[in-house]
Protein backbone atom coordinates (compact mmCIF):
# COMPACT_ATOMS: atom_id res chain seq x y z
CA UNK A 1 0.00 0.00 0.00
CA UNK A 2 1.35 3.52 -0.81
CA UNK A 3 0.07 6.78 -0.95
CA UNK A 4 0.21 6.82 -5.01
CA UNK A 5 -2.74 3.71 -4.97
CA UNK A 6 -4.43 6.07 -2.24
CA UNK A 7 -4.97 8.77 -4.38
CA UNK A 8 -6.39 6.48 -7.09
CA UNK A 9 -9.08 4.76 -4.73
CA UNK A 10 -10.09 8.30 -3.93
CA UNK A 11 -9.72 10.19 -7.75
CA UNK A 12 -12.30 6.66 -8.89
CA UNK A 13 -14.88 7.44 -5.72
CA UNK A 14 -14.85 11.46 -7.02
CA UNK A 15 -15.09 10.62 -10.45
CA UNK A 16 -16.89 7.49 -10.77
CA UNK A 17 -15.35 6.45 -13.41
CA UNK A 18 -11.47 4.58 -14.00
CA UNK A 19 -10.87 6.52 -17.11
CA UNK A 20 -11.58 9.93 -15.74
CA UNK A 21 -9.30 8.84 -12.69
CA UNK A 22 -6.71 7.86 -14.71
CA UNK A 23 -6.56 11.09 -16.65
CA UNK A 24 -7.18 12.91 -13.29
CA UNK A 25 -3.69 11.15 -11.85
CA UNK A 26 -2.37 11.33 -15.50
CA UNK A 27 -1.70 7.94 -15.92
CA UNK A 28 -3.09 5.32 -18.06
CA UNK A 29 -5.98 3.67 -17.16
CA UNK A 30 -4.44 -0.08 -17.14
CA UNK A 31 -1.81 1.39 -14.84
CA UNK A 32 -4.60 2.67 -12.57
CA UNK A 33 -6.75 -0.29 -12.44
CA UNK A 34 -4.30 -2.50 -11.98
CA UNK A 35 -3.53 -0.84 -9.08
CA UNK A 36 -6.48 -0.34 -7.43
CA UNK A 37 -6.93 -4.51 -8.13
CA UNK A 38 -3.99 -5.16 -6.39
CA UNK A 39 -4.46 -2.57 -2.98
CA UNK A 40 -8.09 -4.92 -2.73
CA UNK A 41 -5.90 -8.00 -3.26
CA UNK A 42 -4.03 -6.75 -0.04
CA UNK A 43 -6.64 -5.27 2.15
CA UNK A 44 -8.94 -8.35 1.15
CA UNK A 45 -11.65 -5.77 0.49
CA UNK A 46 -13.10 -4.93 -3.15
CA UNK A 47 -14.30 -1.33 -2.86
CA UNK A 48 -15.54 -1.06 -6.34
CA UNK A 49 -18.17 -2.84 -8.18
CA UNK A 50 -17.53 -2.55 -11.82
CA UNK A 51 -20.19 -1.98 -14.41
CA UNK A 52 -18.44 -1.19 -17.83
CA UNK A 53 -17.37 2.47 -17.60
CA UNK A 54 -18.77 2.93 -14.30
CA UNK A 55 -17.38 2.82 -10.64
CA UNK A 56 -19.43 2.06 -7.88
CA UNK A 57 -18.31 2.24 -4.28
CA UNK A 58 -19.30 -1.00 -2.17
CA UNK A 59 -20.00 -0.52 1.20
CA UNK A 60 -16.77 -1.17 2.34
CA UNK A 61 -14.98 0.22 -0.02
CA UNK A 62 -16.84 3.29 1.20
CA UNK A 63 -15.56 2.99 4.31
CA UNK A 64 -11.85 2.29 2.68
CA UNK A 65 -12.48 6.07 0.75
CA UNK A 66 -13.20 7.58 3.85
CA UNK A 67 -9.50 6.28 5.90
CA UNK A 68 -7.82 7.14 2.19
CA UNK A 69 -9.49 10.68 2.39
CA UNK A 70 -7.80 11.52 5.43
CA UNK A 71 -4.57 9.67 4.64
CA UNK A 72 -4.11 11.77 1.65
CA UNK A 73 -5.35 14.72 3.54
CA UNK A 74 -2.67 14.45 5.87
CA UNK A 75 -0.16 13.61 3.81
CA UNK A 76 -1.10 17.01 1.88
CA UNK A 77 -1.18 18.92 5.07
CA UNK A 78 2.25 17.53 5.44
CA UNK A 79 3.70 19.37 2.28
CA UNK A 80 1.50 22.29 3.22
CA UNK A 81 3.30 22.70 6.62
CA UNK A 82 6.95 22.27 5.02
CA UNK A 83 5.93 24.79 2.71
CA UNK A 84 4.62 26.92 5.22
CA UNK A 85 7.74 26.41 7.77
CA UNK A 86 9.89 28.14 4.87
CA UNK A 87 6.78 31.12 3.62
CA UNK A 88 3.19 30.57 4.76
CA UNK A 89 2.33 33.24 2.26
CA UNK A 90 4.08 31.49 -1.05
CA UNK A 91 2.16 29.13 -2.61
CA UNK A 92 -1.91 29.04 -3.71
CA UNK A 93 -4.42 29.31 -1.26
CA UNK A 94 -7.98 27.58 -2.39
CA UNK A 95 -11.19 29.75 -1.07
CA UNK A 96 -14.45 28.42 -1.50
CA UNK A 97 -16.75 31.68 -1.15
CA UNK A 98 -20.65 31.39 -1.29
CA UNK A 99 -22.97 32.26 -4.20
CA UNK A 100 -24.77 35.34 -2.58
CA UNK A 101 -21.16 36.81 -1.32
CA UNK A 102 -19.00 35.66 -4.21
CA UNK A 103 -20.57 37.72 -6.78
CA UNK A 104 -20.55 41.14 -4.62
CA UNK A 105 -16.74 40.57 -2.65
CA UNK A 106 -14.82 38.58 -5.43
CA UNK A 107 -14.26 41.43 -7.56
CA UNK A 108 -12.80 43.58 -4.27
CA UNK A 109 -10.93 41.30 -2.91
CA UNK A 110 -9.25 39.36 -6.17
CA UNK A 111 -7.32 42.44 -7.49
CA UNK A 112 -6.93 43.80 -3.56
CA UNK A 113 -5.08 40.20 -3.00
CA UNK A 114 -3.34 40.00 -6.13
CA UNK A 115 -1.62 43.31 -5.01
CA UNK A 116 -0.91 42.13 -1.66
CA UNK A 117 -0.47 38.51 -1.74
CA UNK A 118 1.50 38.25 -4.78
CA UNK A 119 2.85 34.97 -4.08
CA UNK A 120 -0.62 33.54 -2.45
CA UNK A 121 -2.91 33.37 -5.88
CA UNK A 122 -6.42 32.68 -4.74
CA UNK A 123 -8.24 29.97 -6.70
CA UNK A 124 -11.83 30.62 -6.09
CA UNK A 125 -14.54 27.98 -5.70
CA UNK A 126 -18.24 29.27 -5.55
CA UNK A 127 -20.66 26.68 -4.23
CA UNK A 128 -23.43 26.66 -1.28
CA UNK A 129 -21.93 26.14 2.26
CA UNK A 130 -23.31 23.13 2.63
CA UNK A 131 -20.69 21.68 -0.25
CA UNK A 132 -18.02 24.06 0.92
CA UNK A 133 -17.42 22.83 4.60
CA UNK A 134 -16.89 19.17 3.42
CA UNK A 135 -14.37 20.63 0.82
CA UNK A 136 -12.57 22.01 3.27
CA UNK A 137 -12.96 19.52 6.43
CA UNK A 138 -11.47 16.99 3.33
CA UNK A 139 -8.74 19.28 2.25
CA UNK A 140 -9.75 20.69 -0.86
CA UNK A 141 -10.04 23.68 0.10
CA UNK A 142 -7.39 25.88 2.18
CA UNK A 143 -10.42 28.12 3.47
CA UNK A 144 -13.99 29.33 2.68
CA UNK A 145 -15.80 32.51 3.05
CA UNK A 146 -19.56 32.21 4.76
CA UNK A 147 -21.85 33.78 6.28
CA UNK A 148 -23.10 31.20 9.26
CA UNK A 149 -21.68 30.49 12.00
CA UNK A 150 -19.01 27.05 11.60
CA UNK A 151 -20.24 24.11 12.90
CA UNK A 152 -18.73 21.72 15.10
CA UNK A 153 -14.87 22.75 16.62
CA UNK A 154 -12.73 21.63 13.58
CA UNK A 155 -12.61 25.56 12.49
CA UNK A 156 -11.37 28.91 12.97
CA UNK A 157 -12.66 31.97 11.72
CA UNK A 158 -12.02 35.45 11.05
CA UNK A 159 -14.81 37.72 11.32
CA UNK A 160 -14.81 40.20 8.08
CA UNK A 161 -17.48 42.19 8.08
CA UNK A 162 -21.41 42.39 9.43
CA UNK A 163 -23.78 43.13 6.35
CA UNK A 164 -27.38 44.57 6.48
CA UNK A 165 -30.26 43.40 4.48
CA UNK A 166 -32.61 45.62 2.04
CA UNK A 167 -36.06 45.22 1.27
CA UNK A 168 -35.76 44.93 -2.76
CA UNK A 169 -39.00 46.23 -4.28
CA UNK A 170 -40.51 47.80 -7.53
CA UNK A 171 -40.45 51.70 -7.42
CA UNK A 172 -44.03 51.38 -7.57
CA UNK A 173 -44.75 49.13 -4.70
CA UNK A 174 -45.88 51.55 -1.76
CA UNK A 175 -42.54 50.02 0.53
CA UNK A 176 -40.69 51.58 -1.87
CA UNK A 177 -41.49 55.07 -0.91
CA UNK A 178 -40.61 54.88 2.61
CA UNK A 179 -37.22 55.30 3.99
CA UNK A 180 -36.67 52.38 6.00
CA UNK A 181 -39.52 49.35 6.57
CA UNK A 182 -40.18 47.01 9.21
CA UNK A 183 -40.09 43.37 9.16
CA UNK A 184 -43.89 43.38 10.23
CA UNK A 185 -44.48 45.44 7.02
CA UNK A 186 -43.35 42.94 4.50
CA UNK A 187 -46.64 40.69 3.37
CA UNK A 188 -44.63 37.00 3.38
CA UNK A 189 -47.07 36.17 0.43
CA UNK A 190 -45.16 38.68 -1.72
CA UNK A 191 -41.36 37.34 -0.42
CA UNK A 192 -39.51 35.72 -3.36
CA UNK A 193 -36.56 33.26 -1.79
CA UNK A 194 -33.46 30.82 -2.70
CA UNK A 195 -33.85 27.59 -2.90
CA UNK A 196 -33.14 24.58 0.05
CA UNK A 197 -29.84 24.89 0.78
CA UNK A 198 -29.13 28.43 0.24
CA UNK A 199 -28.25 29.93 3.79
CA UNK A 200 -29.74 33.21 2.70
CA UNK A 201 -32.50 31.74 2.25
CA UNK A 202 -32.75 30.52 5.96
CA UNK A 203 -31.76 33.70 6.88
CA UNK A 204 -34.88 35.39 5.39
CA UNK A 205 -37.14 33.32 6.72
CA UNK A 206 -35.31 34.26 10.15
CA UNK A 207 -35.53 37.64 9.72
CA UNK A 208 -38.81 37.61 8.66
CA UNK A 209 -40.34 35.72 11.57
CA UNK A 210 -42.31 33.10 9.46
CA UNK A 211 -39.82 30.08 9.55
CA UNK A 212 -42.33 27.89 7.48
CA UNK A 213 -42.88 30.48 4.87
CA UNK A 214 -40.85 28.37 2.82
CA UNK A 215 -43.61 25.90 2.45
CA UNK A 216 -46.66 28.28 2.12
CA UNK A 217 -46.02 31.58 0.14
CA UNK A 218 -47.22 31.69 -3.30
CA UNK A 219 -44.33 34.02 -4.52
CA UNK A 220 -41.30 31.13 -4.30
CA UNK A 221 -39.53 30.92 -7.09
CA UNK A 222 -37.09 28.31 -5.96
CA UNK A 223 -34.34 30.09 -7.57
CA UNK A 224 -30.61 29.53 -7.61
CA UNK A 225 -29.37 32.40 -7.35
CA UNK A 226 -29.84 35.71 -5.92
CA UNK A 227 -29.54 37.64 -8.91
CA UNK A 228 -32.41 35.89 -10.53
CA UNK A 229 -34.83 36.84 -7.48
CA UNK A 230 -33.72 40.40 -7.93
CA UNK A 231 -34.50 40.74 -11.82
CA UNK A 232 -38.02 38.81 -11.01
CA UNK A 233 -38.96 41.39 -8.40
CA UNK A 234 -37.88 44.45 -10.83
CA UNK A 235 -40.10 42.67 -13.61
CA UNK A 236 -43.02 43.16 -10.81
CA UNK A 237 -43.37 39.25 -9.22
CA UNK A 238 -42.89 40.19 -5.62
CA UNK A 239 -40.09 41.39 -3.53
CA UNK A 240 -37.22 40.06 -2.05
CA UNK A 241 -34.09 40.66 0.95
CA UNK A 242 -30.81 41.27 -0.49
CA UNK A 243 -27.42 41.76 1.55
CA UNK A 244 -26.14 45.37 0.81
CA UNK A 245 -23.19 44.75 -1.59
CA UNK A 246 -26.05 43.02 -3.97
CA UNK A 247 -28.55 45.74 -3.43
CA UNK A 248 -25.89 48.11 -3.30
CA UNK A 249 -25.08 47.01 -7.28
CA UNK A 250 -28.68 48.11 -8.56
CA UNK A 251 -28.64 51.73 -6.84
CA UNK A 252 -29.54 54.08 -10.01
CA UNK A 253 -30.73 51.20 -12.33
CA UNK A 254 -34.53 51.10 -13.29
CA UNK A 255 -36.82 48.32 -11.63
CA UNK A 256 -35.82 47.90 -8.18
CA UNK A 257 -35.38 50.00 -5.28
CA UNK A 258 -33.51 49.46 -2.14
CA UNK A 259 -35.10 50.01 1.21
CA UNK A 260 -33.12 49.70 4.86
CA UNK A 261 -35.15 47.35 7.19
CA UNK A 262 -35.38 48.87 10.42
CA UNK A 263 -34.52 46.91 13.90
CA UNK A 264 -32.51 44.31 15.29
CA UNK A 265 -30.85 40.92 13.95
CA UNK A 266 -30.69 42.57 10.19
CA UNK A 267 -27.79 41.58 8.67
CA UNK A 268 -25.49 38.84 8.49
CA UNK A 269 -21.98 38.60 9.47
CA UNK A 270 -19.58 37.21 6.84
CA UNK A 271 -16.45 35.59 7.79
CA UNK A 272 -13.25 33.98 6.59
CA UNK A 273 -13.21 30.01 8.23
CA UNK A 274 -10.32 27.53 7.88
CA UNK A 275 -9.46 24.12 9.87
CA UNK A 276 -7.55 24.46 13.29
CA UNK A 277 -4.92 22.23 12.21
CA UNK A 278 -3.84 23.96 8.91
CA UNK A 279 -0.49 24.95 8.66
CA UNK A 280 -1.22 28.16 6.70
CA UNK A 281 -2.76 30.52 9.96
CA UNK A 282 -0.49 33.34 8.68
CA UNK A 283 -1.44 33.18 5.28
CA UNK A 284 -5.28 33.12 6.62
CA UNK A 285 -4.61 36.25 8.51
CA UNK A 286 -3.42 37.61 6.07
CA UNK A 287 -6.30 37.09 4.01
CA UNK A 288 -8.78 38.41 6.23
CA UNK A 289 -6.81 41.79 6.56
CA UNK A 290 -6.84 42.38 2.86
CA UNK A 291 -10.42 41.06 2.79
CA UNK A 292 -11.42 43.82 5.07
CA UNK A 293 -9.78 46.85 3.85
CA UNK A 294 -10.62 46.24 0.27
CA UNK A 295 -14.71 46.28 1.15
CA UNK A 296 -16.54 49.55 -0.28
CA UNK A 297 -17.28 51.80 2.35
CA UNK A 298 -20.62 51.19 4.17
CA UNK A 299 -20.00 48.11 5.32
CA UNK A 300 -18.96 47.67 9.08
CA UNK A 301 -15.57 46.38 9.21
CA UNK A 302 -14.76 43.36 12.01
Amino acid sequence: MNLRDLRYVVAVAELGQFGRAASACNVSQPTLSGQILKLEEELGVQIFERDGRVARLTERGATIVAHARRVVGAADDLRAAAAASRDPLDGPIRLGIIATVGPYLAPWLLPAAARDLPRAPIRLVEDLTGHLLPLLADGKLDAAIIATDPPGERLEEAALYDEPFCLMAPPNHPLARKKAVRVSDIDPRSLLLLADGHCLRDQALDICGHPDLGHATGADMRAASLETLLHMAAAGHGLTLAPQMAADGWRGKDGLVAVPLKGADVARRVRLVWRRDMPRKAAMAALARVARECLPAGLKRQ
